[in-house]
C-alpha cells in the first residue's frame, strides 16, 4: 500500500499553497491523486506539477 500525504502537506512541502495543490489534484495533473469524500490524497512521493503560467514579452527567459 501507498503511503500518501494530504493537500496541505503537499503544499508545505511544493512550496505552494494548499488551494493551487487542489486545483492540480481537480485537474489531474498530480498522478495517482485520489479524493475520497471531500479531501485529497496524494502520493508521498508525488512530483510537483509544472506552473503552466508564463510571462508575455519575455524573450529567452530574461
Amino acid at each position: 500500500m501507498l503511503d500518501y500525504m494530504t493537500v496541505k502537506e503537499a503544499g508545505e512541502k511544493w512550496g505552494i499553497g494548499s488551494r493551487m495543490v487542489t486545483l492540480y489534484c481537480a485537474d489531474g495533473r498530480i498522478k495517482g491523486a485520489e479524493k475520497i469524500g471531500n479531501m485529497w490524497l496524494l502520493p508521498k512521493d508525488a512530483e510537483k506539477p509544472k506552473d503552466g503560467r508564463y510571462k508575455r514579452g519575455l524573450k529567452n527567459g530574461k
